[in-house]
């Protein structure tokens, strides 16, 4: 009989892509791979992957096997969480995952709040700029930048991300011409607002780039130059002040997403109210001079 352990190491092994980086990901030597897979292979009399000075790589047969065992493992993260969704216990640990500055300044000062309501939850808070894979367990809810595309989630909209161009007053007061500016590293040149900024160099250079909103504040808090950075972040910081600029930059919507069977569990449900509420605060979808105060209120179901 075949050991769903081995299927499930080669699986992470054909992810991969080599030894070494299945080790890390399973927690084990690479030499346990190594004897997994080897023991797949006799299981069924096939070749799986060719061994390479520094990877490896599937065989024909490999990858037919790894696609097969990837809709297993769709199954099985299915399965828990479906099980997940039916458990009847408020007490739970919800992984959340946020790009790095929604994390840090929407959702982590307030999780107090949430605890006070839900002692029993732990949220387990991860603020990263890949994108979790929901549909391998990685994360139970996200919260993301752009519409996700699944069309097996449950989404909604729950923020608009507004930015405007800081620098400190001093910069302020040197003539437009004279701005240098700060952005990100080339790898996101993409995004809205770098584009954006690209956009109204007029020859004018960019100083410095950081892969991270954090790096682009701290460069502009100490005079570097002008960076775009989210209202929510910088409209607050003693340092610096919007300076004044057409067009104004894009805007970004803030979307969550999860599986509706996640969705039944209570815990999961009480997490996602408290993010809608959280991540609106700091970024309503409405214009924040239209907005009016709102309850902080965690405990009422997911509609």
């Amino acid at each position: 009989m075949l050991d769903w352990q081995d299927l499930h190491y080669f699986s992470v092994l054909a992810q991969s892509g080599s030894l070494s980086a299945a080790a890390r990901a399973l927690g084990v030597d690479h030499a346990t791979i190594g004897r997994r897979v080897s023991a797949l292979e006799k299981a069924l009399a096939v070749r799986l992957v060719e061994r390479l000075p520094r990877r490896v790589a599937l065989t024909g047969e490999g990858r037919a096997i790894a696609a097969m065992v990837e809709t297993m493992s769709g199954t099985v993260h299915a399965i828990e969480r479906c099980a997940r969704g039916l458990a009847a216990s408020p007490a739970a640990t919800v992984r959340v995952s946020a790009p790095p500055a929604v994390a840090a300044r929407l959702i982590a000062p307030q999780v107090i709040d949430f605890h006070r309501i839900h002692p029993g939850t732990t949220l387990i808070l991860s603020g990263t700029s890949h994108r979790a894979a929901l549909d391998r367990g990685e994360a139970d809810i996200a919260v993301r930048l752009t519409r996700p595309d699944d069309p097996d989630l449950v989404i909604r909209r729950i923020g608009l991300m507004r930015f405007a161009l800081y620098g400190t007053p001093e910069l302020a007061t040197r003539p437009p011409a004279e701005w240098t500016f700060i952005g990100y590293d080339p790898a996101l040149d993409h995004v809205p607002q770098q584009a954006w900024l690209r956009s109204l160099l007029a020859g004018r250079p960019i100083v410095f780039q950081a892969s991270d909103l954090f790096g682009q504040q701290e460069a502009a808090r100490a005079g570097l130059g002008a960076a775009v950075l989210p209202r929510f972040i910088a409209d607050d910081d003693a340092a610096l002040v919007r300076l004044p600029i057409k067009p104004m930059p894009p805007m970004r919507e803030i979307w969550l997403a999860t599986y509706p069977d996640l969705k039944r569990s209570l815990p999961i449900r009480a997490t996602m109210a408290f993010l809608m509420a959280a991540v609106g605060r700091g970024c309503p979808v409405t214009a924040p001079e239209a907005q009016t105060a709102s309850s902080q209120n965690f405990s009422a179901p997911y509609p």
